[in-house]
C-alpha cells in the first residue's frame, strides 16, 4: 500500500496531467447493456511517449479497469505492475517496473462502467414506444466527463482522432456518433456499428446516442448530410430547426472563411437531457423543447429562442471545436464568440425580428453578474478541470459576447470578419488562448488590442461612467460598479460612444483613465431641446450615471421619441441598477420609469415589465402598506399596450407584436389585474372545453396559466387542477415546459408547497424542475426555502452535485432579500464548507441576497416621501 501511495503522489492535486505521453488516436469500442444499464469497452491509444517514464497518467472516473498493456514501436509489451484508479483527481496512474523510452506505442485497456442516472459521462435516459418506457442512451462528456465513459487524456489541448464502434445495439434503435456509419452488421436481435475515423477533436466532444428516432433531412450546396434526429412520429418538428442548420453552415463557411470539416451534422432531441444544447463535432445533442418546434404550441419565443440556440451550436463548430480553447481558462472563447456569431446569423436570416436589440438582454445578465463583488474575471484560473463546471455562467458567455460586441464596434464590423477568418486559418484543428486572438486582431486592425482588452477578460467587473457637462465640454469620471457600492481602484480601458441630439452627430474615444474629457461645441445653437446619450445603442460593457441637467434632458429626449429603442432600454436599465446599488433614490426610478408611458417596441417593454416585478417585490419588503399603489401605477403603465394589442392574433403582425402581447398580459395577470385574470380564466375555460378555439392563442396561454395561478387557493384549487390535467394530456414539450413555467405562481403557500411535491414525482423530468424553481411566487418563497432543506439529501441524490444542483441554491435563495435569511442559507450549507460545485454559486446568491437587504434599508428612508409620490402615480391617470 506505501508503494501505491508513492507511485500516485507525485500526481495527485496537479492542475493538468503530466505530459510523459500523449495521445494521437483512440480506436474506442463500447459494449452496451441497455437492459442491466451497463457497459464494458476496449480502449487502444496510439500514443506518442514524450519523455522516458515509467508512467502513464491519463483521466478515468467511476470506471473498473480490468487489462492494460503498452506496446512500443519495436513490438515490445509492458504490462503495469500497478494500475490505481484515484477518484478524487480522477486520474488512472499506471505504473511500469522498466522505463518506457521515447517513440510511438499502443495503449490498450479494457474496462467496464454503469449508465449512471444523473446525466453525464454516458448515462441512461428513457423513450417512450407505444406507451412503454424503454431504457437508451446519451452521452454529455463536456466539460471532464469523457473519463467516466473511457479511459483517456481528457484536456481540451490533447486532441486526437477518434475510430469508434458500438456494440450489443439492439437492432432497431438507432445508434449515432460524431462521425458517419462506415459499416453495421447485424447479428439476430442485435447489431454493431462501426463509424468512420473523426478529424481531430478533444475529448469533451466525443459522442453517441442510442435511441428511437425519426428524422428528417437536408443536404447544404457542398453536400453535408445534415439531419434532426426526433422521437417516432414527430420528425416534422424538426424542421425548423433542420432550416436553420443548413443556412447557418453556409453562413459560417462563408463569415469564416473555413468550410464546415465534416461529412455530415446530425441533430439530435434527447428526452433526458441536464443542459439546453451540446456542441459535440457532428452530433449537437438537445434537450428536447430546444429542438422540437410544434407549429400549435410553439409562441413567438420559443422560435426565436431555438434559431439562436441551434445557431450557437453550430457556430461551436468553427469557435471551439476546429479552434479549441487551450485550456478552460480560455472557454469564453468558446461560449462568449458562439453567442455573438448566432444573434450575427439570426440578425441575417430574420432582420425583421431586430435580434441586436434583444441581444441587450445578454448585455443586461452580464452586467448584473459582473456587479457582484464575487463575479469573476472572463479568463479565470482553473486550478482543477472539474472546477471549470460552475463557470458555464453569464461571464464566460454573456459578458463574454458583450465585450466581443463592443470590440467589434470599436473596430468596425469588415476589419473584425477579416481577422476571425486569419484566426480561423491559422488555429484551425488546434488550440489556443486568449492573447492569440488579440495577436492576430491586432496584427490585422493595426490597433493594440491585447492593451485594451487584457483588462476586460483578465479583471473582473466594469466601469460606471459619470457624465457631467461644463460649458462645452463634457467631463467623464470611471469608477468601479459594484451592486454593494464597496470600493474598489481598478479601472478600465473603455471605448466611450456618444451622440449629441442626434445619431448623425456620434462622438467616440478611448477612456484611458480614470478622468477623461471632451468638447463637444456650444450646444446651445444646435436646438433648445438638446441631449447627450453615451454608450450609443449600449454596444458597450459598462453603464452611464448623468448629472441631474442630462439626466432631465434624457427624460424628455425619451418622452420626445428621440432616442432608439436600444437606448431608451439603456437608460431605463442603467437607472434601476443604480438605484439597487444604491446610488441614486428609489422615487427616482419611479419618475423615470413614467417617462416611458407612451408605445415601446418590445425589448424596452420587457425591460420595464421586469422592473415592475422587481420594484413591486421589494417594496414589499421595505414598505408593504405602498404595495398595492405601486401595482396600480405599474398596471397603469402596461395596461395601455394590452388594450392595443388585445387578446387575439392578428393575422399579418409581427413576431414582436406577439412577443409584446405574451409579456405584457403575463405581467398583468402577475400583477393581479382583476379584469386581464377574470377575461384569462374565461378564455381557458374554453380552451379546456374545445382546444381548437381560437380564443386563447399561443402567445396568450403563458398569461392565462399565471392568471388562474394567482387566483388558486386551498380553497379554490380549481386553476391548479386544470394545469395539472392539462400538463397530463398534452403531448407538446413546449406546452409541458409553459406549464411548469406558471403553476408555481400561486400566492398561497400551501399550493406552493403541494407544486414542489408534485415536481419530485416521475411525471416531471429530472431536468425539467428548473422550470418550476425559476417561478416561484414572492409568497412562496419561504414554502421552497423549507422544502429544500427538508429535501436536501434526496436533491442530492437524483440531481447530483454539478450543474442542475445551481438552480436550486440560485433560484430558492435569491428571491430573499434580508441579511438573517443570508447567514441562514450560509449557516445550512456550510459557508466556505459547501460543495465545491454549488461554492461559487452559493457566494453569489448569498451576495445578491446582501444586495437586497441593504436596498430595502434605503428605500425605507424615502418612506415620507414615496407615500406621496406612489399615491400621485397610481391615481395619476
Amino acid at each position: 500500500m506505501e508503494i501505491r501511495e508513492e507511485s500516485i503522489k507525485q500526481f495527485k492535486g496537479q492542475t493538468r496531467l503530466p505530459q510523459f505521453a500523449v495521445p494521437k488516436r483512440y480506436e474506442l469500442t463500447l459494449k452496451l447493456d441497455l437492459s442491466a444499464c451497463t457497459f464494458s469497452g476496449r480502449v487502444a491509444i496510439d500514443a506518442s511517449v514524450n519523455d522516458p517514464t515509467k508512467f502513464l497518467v491519463l483521466n478515468a472516473l467511476e470506471l473498473d479497469v480490468h487489462q492494460v498493456s503498452f506496446t512500443s514501436s519495436q513490438k515490445q509489451k509492458y504490462v503495469p505492475s500497478d494500475i490505481v484508479v484515484d477518484s478524487d483527481d480522477e486520474i488512472l496512474v499506471l505504473v511500469f517496473e522498466e522505463v518506457l523510452e521515447v517513440g510511438c506505442g499502443l495503449l490498450e485497456i479494457e474496462f467496464s462502467g454503469v449508465l449512471n442516472e444523473h446525466l453525464k459521462g454516458l448515462y441512461r435516459c428513457t423513450y417512450s414506444d407505444k406507451g412503454e418506457k424503454k431504457n437508451m442512451a446519451a452521452s454529455q462528456f463536456e466539460a471532464v466527463d469523457a473519463r467516466r465513459c473511457f479511459p483517456c487524456w481528457d484536456e481540451p489541448a490533447l486532441k486526437a482522432t477518434f475510430k469508434i464502434t458500438l456494440e450489443n445495439i439492439p437492432s432497431e434503435l438507432t445508434a449515432l456518433s460524431n462521425m458517419p456509419v462506415s459499416e453495421e452488421k447485424v447479428h439476430g436481435n442485435l447489431k454493431t456499428v462501426h463509424f468512420e475515423e473523426s478529424i481531430l477533436m478533444s475529448t469533451y466532444l466525443v459522442a453517441f446516442v442510442v435511441g428511437l428516432f425519426d428524422y428528417v433531412e437536408d443536404i447544404t450546396e457542398d453536400g453535408i448530410k445534415v439531419r434532426s434526429y426526433c422521437p417516432v412520429g414527430k420528425s416534422d418538428k424538426g424542421k425548423f430547426a433542420l432550416d436553420i442548420a443548413i443556412k447557418t453552415l453556409s453562413f459560417f463557411k462563408m463569415y469564416f472563411s473555413t468550410p464546415y470539416p465534416l461529412p455530415k451534422l446530425d441533430m439530435v432531441a434527447v428526452p433526458e437531457f441536464a443542459g439546453g444544447a451540446m456542441e459535440n463535432y457532428g452530433l449537437i445533442t438537445f434537450r428536447e423543447s430546444e429542438l422540437l418546434l410544434d407549429a400549435l404550441h410553439s409562441a413567438a419565443a420559443n422560435i426565436q429562442r431555438q434559431t439562436i440556440v441551434v445557431a450557437h451550436e453550430v457556430a461551436h463548430h468553427w469557435f471551439g471545436n476546429l479552434v479549441t480553447m487551450e485550456w478552460w481558462t480560455h472557454l469564453w472563447l468558446n461560449e462568449g464568440f458562439a453567442t455573438w456569431v448566432s444573434y450575427l446569423v439570426t440578425d441575417k436570416l430574420f432582420p425583421e425580428w431586430n435580434i441586436w436589440n434583444l441581444f441587450l438582454q445578454e448585455t443586461e445578465d452580464g452586467l448584473q453578474m459582473d456587479a457582484l463583488e464575487k463575479s469573476h474575471p472572463i479568463e479565470v484560473e482553473i486550478p482543477q478541470a472539474r472546477a471549470v463546471l460552475e463557470y458555464f455562467d453569464d461571464i464566460s458567455y454573456r459578458k463574454g459576447c458583450s465585450v466581443i460586441r463592443m470590440l467589434e464596434n470599436f473596430l468596425g464590423d469588415e476589419i473584425f470578419q477579416k481577422s476571425l477568418a486569419s484566426y480561423m486559418k491559422k488555429f484551425g484543428f488546434s488550440n489556443a488562448k486568449t492573447e492569440d486572438l488579440w495577436k492576430v486582431i491586432s496584427e490585422t486592425s493595426g490597433v493594440e488590442v491585447d492593451k485594451i482588452m487584457n483588462v476586460w477578460t483578465k479583471q473582473k467587473g466594469y466601469p460606471v461612467i459619470t457624465v457631467k457637462l461644463k460649458g462645452t465640454t463634457c467631463e467623464f469620471e470611471q469608477t468601479h460598479f459594484l451592486s454593494s457600492a464597496l470600493d474598489s481602484d481598478a479601472e478600465w480601458i473603455v471605448p466611450v460612444t456618444l451622440c449629441v441630439s442626434s445619431y448623425e452627430n456620434q462622438k467616440k474615444f478611448l477612456l484611458e483613465a480614470k478622468n477623461g474629457q471632451l468638447d463637444i461645441g456650444d450646444l446651445e445653437n444646435v436646438e433648445e431641446n438638446w441631449w447627450i446619450k453615451t454608450n450609443v445603442h449600449q454596444a458597450g460593457f459598462y453603464r452611464v450615471k448623468y448629472d441631474e441637467s442630462l439626466e432631465a434632458r434624457l427624460r424628455k429626449a425619451i418622452a420626445s421619441n428621440c432616442l432608439s429603442a436600444s437606448d431608451e432600454f439603456g437608460v431605463l436599465d442603467d437607472a434601476f441598477a443604480l438605484c439597487e446599488a444604491c446610488c441614486t433614490p428609489f422615487s427616482s426610478l419611479l419618475h423615470l420609469m413614467d417617462t416611458y408611458r407612451k408605445d415601446l417596441e418590445y425589448i424596452v417593454l420587457t425591460r420595464l415589465i421586469n422592473i415592475c416585478y422587481s420594484a413591486s417585490r421589494i417594496i414589499r419588503d421595505a414598505i408593504p402598506a405602498l404595495e398595492s399603489n405601486l401595482k396600480k401605477f405599474f398596471i397603469s403603465l402596461l395596461l395601455p399596450h394590452a388594450e392595443k394589442l388585445g387578446w387575439d392574433a392578428v393575422p399579418g403582425e409581427s413576431q414582436l407584436d406577439e412577443l409584446k402581447r405574451e409579456q405584457v398580459l403575463t405581467a398583468l395577470a402577475h400583477l393581479d389585474h382583476p379584469q386581464t385574470k377574470e377575461e384569462a380564466t374565461n378564455r381557458l375555460r374554453a380552451f379546456l372545453e374545445d382546444k381548437n378555439t381560437p380564443l386563447l392563442p399561443v402567445n396568450t396561454r403563458k398569461a392565462a396559466y399565471v392568471a388562474v395561478m394567482r387566483n388558486t387557493s386551498v380553497a379554490d384549487k380549481t386553476g391548479l387542477k386544470w394545469l395539472l390535467k392539462l400538463y397530463k394530456e398534452v403531448d407538446a414539450i413546449q406546452e409541458k415546459t409553459r406549464i411548469l413555467r406558471c403553476i408555481g405562481s400561486s400566492p398561497d403557500p400551501a399550493i406552493v408547497s403541494e407544486v414542489l411535491e408534485f415536481v419530485l414525482t416521475d411525471e416531471v423530468p429530472q431536468q425539467d424542475i428548473i422550470y418550476v424553481l425559476w417561478v416561484i411566487s414572492w409568497e412562496g418563497r419561504a414554502t421552497a426555502w423549507t422544502w429544500l432543506k427538508e429535501n436536501w439529501d434526496l436533491i442530492l441524490k437524483r440531481w447530483g452535485k454539478e450543474m442542475l444542483l445551481t438552480h436550486f441554491i440560485r433560484d430558492i435563495i435569491t428571491p430573499f432579500s434580508s441579511n438573517h435569511m443570508a447567514d441562514e442559507a450560509e449557516a445550512f450549507f456550510g459557508g466556505d464548507d459547501a460543495l465545491p460545485s454549488i461554492a461559487l454559486n452559493l457566494k453569489q446568491s448569498l451576495e445578491k441576497v446582501r444586495i437586497k437587504a441593504r436596498w430595502v434599508e434605503h428605500i425605507k428612508e424615502e418612506t415620507q416621501l414615496l407615500e406621496a409620490l406612489v399615491e400621485t402615480l397610481a391615481t395619476k391617470y
